[in-house]
């Protein structure tokens, strides 16, 4: 690992970075144009000082979790990301999804400029990539899980505190959509192992999924009307609105209300709340 080169070029991509093209405050006494250490730490997930270590070409290896946090946080192309993966001395991932995937630029773009409305980027898998602050404060941020872990679908079926995030009566209806949805992306991916042991997964261990699998309904969701359960602000009901990659590997997924709805209330209320207290499972 060439500890150095990798804490150069960290701060090389830290320092183009303005605090709006990430959706964070200029500040009156900010003495450089790019990112302070502990703001691109805060956007990858990582404490301050693990980040601080780094930059100072300091402590240990990085893993590939935690290189591509910092991909996403310092809004890396392909090939920075790749690059920065080679200074780490870590293989490039070999998958093109699960947790650690590059997100798509132009979906990375997007997300930056929603920042009164909570957002997320998604696999087809439902794998939570980066969210804004305002998803976290609404459905959690996603646990640190790996494999069909990692999928919100495939906890929703074996997890049952992933169902928490829902109200028990509309449970049926995400079933379903969940299974059309995978549906369709097992068919869009072919013969893929990724898909293929998933399901087989999810049909040894829950009954319904079998049933619903066996229906054979296919439907990729791409809105749907939501009542979400707030630890503080109670049931929120809110539209979820889906913008697909252009190979549809990836969503960007964003929760609006109509103005003047109660939704559109407690949407306000929880930029104020903030993230405190907030449950350990996303919506993906």
């Amino acid at each position: 690992m060439n500890h150095s080169a990798l804490a150069a070029f960290l701060k090389s991509r830290r320092d183009r970075i303005r605090p709006s093209d990430v959706g964070l405050p200029t500040g009156p006494r900010r003495r450089v144009p790019g990112l302070r250490r502990e703001e691109v730490a805060h956007l990858a997930g990582l404490s301050a000082d693990y980040y601080t270590e780094l930059e100072r070409g300091r402590g240990a290896q990085p893993s590939a979790q935690v290189l591509a946090a910092l991909a996403r946080a310092l809004r890396l192309n392909g090939d920075e990301r790749d690059h920065l993966f080679h200074l780490a001395d870590r293989p490039l991932p070999a998958a093109a999804h699960g947790p650690t995937s590059h997100v798509q630029p132009g979906l990375l773009g997007l997300l930056d400029q929603l920042t009164a409305t909570p957002a997320q980027v998604i696999t087809d898998l439902h794998e939570t990539l980066v969210q804004n602050p305002l998803a976290a404060a609404l459905i959690g941020r996603p646990p640190a899980l790996h494999g069909p872990e990692a999928s919100f679908v495939y906890r929703w079926f074996t997890d049952p505190k992933a169902r928490s995030l829902y109200p028990p009566e509309d449970h049926p209806h995400h079933s379903r959509v969940f299974v059309a949805d995978l549906q369709a992306v097992a068919a869009r991916r072919g013969s893929d192992r990724q898909v293929s042991q998933m399901v087989a997964m999810l049909r040894g261990h829950s009954r319904e999924f079998a049933t619903l699998w066996d229906t054979h309904d296919v439907a990729l969701r791409r809105a749907d009307h939501k009542r979400i359960v707030h630890p503080a602000l109670g049931v929120i009901e809110l539209d979820c609105h889906s913008l697909f990659s252009e190979d549809g590997r990836q969503r960007l997924l964003w929760f609006s209300a109509p103005p003047g709805t109660e939704g559109a209330a407690q949407l306000r209320l929880l930029s104020v709340i903030g993230t405190q207290d907030m449950t350990s499972s996303t919506l993906a």
